[in-house]
């Protein structure tokens, strides 16, 4: 006997069943992820980063092995730091999640950082408790300035601002002092190595009284040059006294803490190495009044002691000891005289010693110098920038000439287009569009709003 089947048996089961959507199980799937591993922290690389108009950023992290989806809205974007781009390695703190109208799995990110500050921090405070026990922070290895150098030696970067507000402070404190640049990267792999070298060099040729290391200010990683043991031990085995004027007034640096003196930027490192050369000169003047008036009290002295020996002679010299002794007293008053004259001339002589001796100390041929120098260098220094300025020119012209070859526009204006799904994600194969979707085609001129009413993928 034929045994049937059970038609109606087969519908219960069915019916029974809990059969999920696509849409459910996605969202479900996000429901579980971001329940299962909560906020979490992320370390890669980014790449792919984009900006649409709507400001949430789209990018993915990776490491060497694998990559992972990522998105981070405006919301939340809006208050990282820098500005993010591919090939950055960055921090992350998010949420696993899923984007359901696709089922793809993604990670939220809530905040960003860039990766490596940590370290760097830990790196500077490790160094510098190392360097400290070692000796070479100590007060006792400190050296004074000299109050008045005979030459200046600057290290650091030729091009950049530090030299010029260092080169600005000295003309109008002091001018007559000559400078000696020592050129130097001041960031880079090979920084740290020039700088030192340039400490040793300057040292051993002792060609400055007082050397200022300098450079503007930046973050942690910029200013790093300056925080590397070679540039410490090197500024610490100078005998030349030396500033260090790295950064802005809040940063700190281990070159900062070796140096004999910190200040606190450039253009204050180049106020403490000379002073002010107003200052020097009513100095001078006021040391010139002195002598005079030291001068004038001697011989008005004299006058006094002359006019009362006079007076006491005519007091106790009677008549008759007076017509005897008259010859005398007209000896002893030329003798008096030629003394008192002959002082004179000595007080006379020694002033106008002492005025010669200032007079060849006069800053004034010094500063004409060094006028004439500036100027000479003044009109290098134009010409130098003007070079400059025709080579980025010609260089910039070529950029934007090659940028224009490779431009997206330019491909677009030649009759090819860019389709995207109403998401913004571009179509480029029919298969990944369906019948009655909306697409946007952009041309090299506006863009076109369609529904595809047929999909043909055997093109």
């Amino acid at each position: 006997m034929n045994q049937g089947f059970d038609f109606t048996s087969a519908a219960n089961i069915s019916d029974e069943r809990d059969i999920y959507t696509p849409a459910r199980l996605n969202a479900e799937a996000r429901v579980l992820l971001e329940r299962g591993f909560g906020s979490l922290w992320l370390e890669g690389e980014l790449s792919n980063f984009s900006r649409p108009g709507s400001g949430h950023w789209y990018f993915s992290l990776k490491d060497s092995d694998a990559q992972l989806r990522c998105a981070m809205f405006r919301q939340k974007n809006m208050l990282v730091n820098f500005a993010p781009k591919d090939g950055n390695h960055v921090l992350l703190r998010g949420r696993v999640s899923v984007y359901e109208p696709r089922g793809d799995y993604q990670f939220i990110a809530e905040y960003m950082e860039q990766a490596g500050e940590g370290a760097l921090r830990r790196q500077f405070e490790q160094l510098k408790i190392k360097l400290a026990a070692a000796g070479l922070f100590a007060a006792e290895h400190k050296q004074a300035l000299p109050s008045l150098p005979k030459r200046i030696g600057v290290i650091t970067s030729p091009t950049g601002a530090a030299i010029r507000d260092i080169l600005h402070v000295l003309k109008r404190r002091f001018p007559s002092i000559p400078v000696l640049i020592y050129p130097v990267a001041v960031q880079g792999k090979e920084a740290a190595a020039q700088i030192a070298n340039a400490i040793q060099l300057a040292d051993q040729r002792k060609d400055c009284d007082v050397l200022i290391l300098a450079r503007g200010g930046g973050s942690l990683e910029d200013l790093w040059s300056f925080n590397e043991e070679i540039v410490a031990h090197a500024i610490f085995k100078c005998t030349t006294p030396t500033i260090s004027g790295v950064g802005h007034e809040i940063d700190f640096t281990i070159a900062d803490f070796v140096a004999d003196v910190r200040a606190p930027t450039p253009s204050a490192a180049a106020e403490l190495v000379v002073p002010d050369q107003q200052a020097w000169l009513r100095s001078v003047q006021v040391m010139q009044r002195r002598l005079l008036l030291s001068l004038q009290r001697v011989l008005t002295t004299s006058q006094d002691s002359f006019a009362w020996l006079t007076k006491r002679l005519q007091q106790l010299h009677p008549g008759i000891q007076l017509r005897q002794r008259a010859q005398r007293v007209d000896e002893l008053e030329q003798r008096l005289m030629r003394s008192w004259q002959f002082d004179m001339e000595q007080r006379k002589s020694s002033l106008s010693i002492r005025y010669a001796a200032l007079q060849s100390l006069s800053p004034i041929l010094k500063l004409s110098e060094a006028r004439g120098r500036l100027q000479q260098l003044q009109t290098m220094l134009f010409n130098s920038m003007e070079t400059a300025r025709h080579l980025s020119k010609s260089k910039l012209d070529i950029v934007v000439r090659a940028l224009h070859t490779l431009s997206p526009l330019a491909t677009l204006s030649r009759g090819y287009a860019i389709v995207t799904d109403a998401n913004g994600v571009v179509i480029s194969s029919a298969g990944s569009a369906r019948a009655g979707d909306t697409i946007s085609v952009r041309l090299g001129k506006g863009q076109l709003i369609a529904t595809v009413s047929k999909i043909d993928d055997q093109l």
